[in-house]
């Protein structure tokens, strides 16, 4: 009689890991989600950059990047220079990489010996001008920005592009 009833128990058992629920409460531990900027709100971003640093007067190349630093929209003023391109898509891909502004890196860089190898890291520039875009504290995305007469000058363009469509992020 025992025995009928371990072996029932143990049916049971591989009854209930067999069922959707059970194996979704089991994979819930194994995988996650993620949310990243869609292309039309990354090319609205691009555009309020393009625009903001057009009417400082500076001729740029704008990136924006997914969470991943896969690159979404990459924007190029008739006049920027030619390294422009490449140089805002890697900040970009520094500032989602290292979760922090490509302006603060190159200081980082500079007073912390732990942080002196960051430039060897390939595709790594910290030059100021690429920036985190977050939503609800979440990094989902980033900008970079190049052209500008100077990396603060890049990074305040970025900013003020970000700020553009915050309050839309945060709903």
């Amino acid at each position: 009689m025992k025995l009928k009833l371990i072996a029932a128990a143990a049916f049971g058992g591989l009854l209930a890991l067999a069922s959707p629920q059970a194996a979704k409460a089991q994979n819930a531990e194994a995988i996650f989600s993620t949310e990243s900027m869609k292309p039309e709100v990354a090319l609205d971003l691009a555009k309020h950059a393009l625009e903001i640093c057009r009417a400082a007067g500076y001729q740029v190349a704008v990136t924006v990047v997914d969470r991943s630093g896969l690159t979404q929209v990459v924007l190029r003023d008739r006049f920027a220079g030619a390294h422009t391109v490449d140089t805002a898509t890697r900040k970009a891909w520094t500032a989602v990489s290292f979760r922090t502004a490509t302006l603060d890196l190159g200081t980082l860089v500079k007073e912390s010996p732990v942080m002196a190898g960051l430039p060897d890291i390939t595709n790594a520039l910290v030059l100021g001008g690429g920036i985190p875009v977050q939503a609800a504290g979440n990094i989902i995305g980033g900008i970079g920005i190049s052209g500008a007469p100077g990396a603060d000058l890049d990074h305040d363009c970025a900013q003020k592009a970000i700020e553009k469509i915050q309050d839309f992020l945060d709903f």
